[in-house]
């Protein structure tokens, strides 16, 4: 996972590229390898992309917000948070974060760099820390619940939020000393052929292609790698509680939402990180420079990069409006701001997924955690 404008083979990080060629040859020709296509087809699709993930991702994103807001008040104490609500809380200000920073790179794609080498810095450095964190919370999500369904960690222990703070700054602090580079290395620079400036990353002269590499595979591994570990680890032990102790009727929800957060998480970033990783090992000479390859690349990069971004629209969904006691609280909260006439109808759709009994305790946990897994990781 790397910044914008720096996926297609990085392009804006060649001092010698034009808009209409690559420096990259074909083995087979003398003639240098056309660009226009893709520099068309990323200049249409990105922005639009960019921006649709933007607007999703800040209204669901807002609404989780809101919702916990709401809801720590109405407890009057943060000790009756769960861990799982903690990492929701942080996941949800993360992906909004991140989303935040879309529509500079839109822009960019559209036209060209125009807010200042600051905003070029502060904005690069967002979208990795905030990239990195997403992916972390979602892992520790997936942990919080193997530790109260497969071991049915006592939950007074569990609602001591200090466990939870304590492993968010850790996440935090990690990934901003990754972001770090980008404040290090990140600058605008005119493109070399029409003048347009780009924000883009500028390593020393001859150590490009090195940085470039070890922090595609450092990426590669902290932001897709290890999460997908853990998740698959937590979930395959879940899954197999569930089964072992839950009645068939009652375990195909869980069972099913279990599958959809696995499958959702690697069809989101498995296919850009496979392009990411191919274009490494191409860097590195392991596989043959082709025109045709470096064409696939670009463009699979382009498009598989807006969907893995994506993701951070669909957490509000996976992770917060399937859970019954968060649709509940945002049922609530509705009737508060819209008023009695709503009443009716947010009392039905709050009710209508799950049961009519009230809730008590996070609205992220369940009445008994050791055996139901639907709510818990809401």
């Amino acid at each position: 996972m790397t910044n914008p404008l720096n996926s297609a083979h990085d392009y804006t990080d060649y001092g010698d590229y034009d808009e209409n060629t690559s420096t990259f040859k074909d083995d087979e020709s003398t003639a240098p390898c056309s660009q226009e296509e893709t520099w068309l087809f990323a200049g249409r699709f990105t922005p639009v992309s960019y921006l649709l993930v933007f607007i999703l991702a800040l209204v669901g994103n807002v609404l989780v917000l809101c919702v916990i807001r709401r809801y720590r008040q109405s407890r009057h104490s943060p000790c009756s948070f769960s861990l799982t609500d903690t990492f929701l809380l942080h996941l949800a200000i993360s992906d909004l974060l991140l989303a935040l920073t879309l529509p500079f790179f839109a822009v960019e794609w559209m036209n060209e760099w125009i807010f200042g080498w600051f905003v070029c810095k502060l904005a690069g450095a967002l979208f990795s820390l905030n990239l990195y964190c997403g992916v972390l919370f979602l892992a520790c999500i997936s942990f919080d619940r193997y530790l109260a369904i497969v071991h049915a960690i006592n939950i007074s222990w569990r609602r001591k939020t200090c466990h939870a703070q304590l492993a968010c700054a850790v996440i935090w602090v990690t990934c901003l000393g990754l972001a770090i580079v980008d404040v290090r290395y990140r600058d605008v620079k005119p493109l070399h052929g029409d003048g347009k400036s780009v924000c883009q990353m500028v390593f020393s002269e001859g150590k490009t292609q090195q940085w470039q590499v070890g922090l595609q595979f450092i990426s590669l591994f902290l932001g897709f790698v290890l999460p997908l570990l853990v998740m698959l680890y937590c979930y395959l032990r879940i899954f197999k509680a569930l089964c072992n102790t839950t009645p068939r009727r009652q375990k195909r929800r869980p069972l099913r939402l279990i599958i959809s957060l696995v499958v959702v998480f690697v069809v989101s970033w498995a296919p850009y990180n496979i392009l990411r990783t191919t274009d490494s090992l191409l860097s590195l000479g392991f596989l043959k420079n082709t025109c045709h390859l470096n064409k696939v690349l670009e463009i699979g990069i382009v498009v598989t990069e807006s969907l893995g971004l994506a993701h951070c629209a669909l957490n509000p969904l996976l992770y917060g409006l399937v859970g019954i006691k968060f649709r509940r609280e945002l049922a609530l909260m509705c009737k508060t701001v819209l008023g009695p006439k709503v009443r009716s109808g947010s009392a039905k759709w709050s009710h209508g997924w799950g049961s009519t009994r009230r809730a008590t305790g996070s609205f992220s946990s369940v009445e008994s955690e050791n055996t139901s897994y639907f709510s818990a990781v809401a």
